[in-house]
């Protein structure tokens, strides 16, 4: 148990270090002359994948902290607090954003990541934002068990974040008269919705996954 737990911590020091790195490279390029368009309005915070970032930035950071807390982890408020921060948005929106731009990618990357940002975010920096929070939210489950609460409430919560985060791509477009995502521009008024919908039970899918996934790994040891 105590070879796991240092494993745990050593793991979630090296992810918070990570996401800190990426985050603070990021930001540093709003200043740079990018694309028009990039970061007009909202700067960085107006995308998903940024702020995904920031998400896995911090619940690895509250995990490190978790992980120097003494007493039983399972009785602590913080490691209840993590349990449902990695269970109902770190995972599912994580592996939302890469399921979700390399298919887009994969079709017409204009869409998502146009040719003209290669110049201003070299390759290493687009994997960091979109492939290897696949690997890294697959290593925490494999390194520490997580107990999900209820579905419906895990399912409501994504819920209310993902119109949460609608609601400021709308008012980003209604602000500047541009959609956050050139893909955006392509659906009407009903396809967006339609969109918006399938996108929510893809994350819901994904939710679910961590949940089996999690189960899978750690089995009894949930129940307890």
């Amino acid at each position: 148990m105590r070879m796991k737990a240092a494993v745990g911590r050593v793991y979630h020091i090296a992810a918070f270090g990570w996401y800190a790195f990426v985050v603070r490279a990021l930001v540093a390029k709003d200043g740079e002359e990018l694309p028009p368009g990039i970061f007009v309005y909202g700067g960085p915070w107006k995308y998903l994948t940024f702020l995904n970032l920031l998400l896995q930035m911090f619940f690895f950071g509250l995990a490190t902290v978790n992980d120097l807390q003494p007493g039983e982890k399972g009785e602590n408020l913080l490691h209840r607090c993590k349990d449902l921060l990695f269970s109902v948005f770190a995972f599912p929106v994580g592996m939302f954003v890469v399921v979700l731009f390399w298919g887009i990618f994969a079709y017409d990357r204009e869409l998502v990541y146009p040719a003209s940002i290669d110049a201003f975010f070299p390759p290493w920096m687009n994997h960091s934002m979109h492939s290897f929070v696949l690997p890294i939210l697959l290593g925490e489950i494999l390194v520490q068990p997580h107990v999900y609460p209820k579905m419906k409430h895990g399912l409501a919560a994504l819920g209310l974040v993902g119109l949460s985060y609608l609601s400021w791509v709308i008012w980003v477009y209604v602000s500047t008269g541009i959609w956050v995502y050139p893909l955006l521009g392509l659906f009407s008024h009903a396809g967006l919705v339609g969109l918006f919908l399938f996108n929510m039970s893809v994350v819901a899918m994904l939710y679910v996954l961590g949940d089996k996934l999690s189960s899978c790994v750690w089995g009894k040891l949930l129940k307890t």
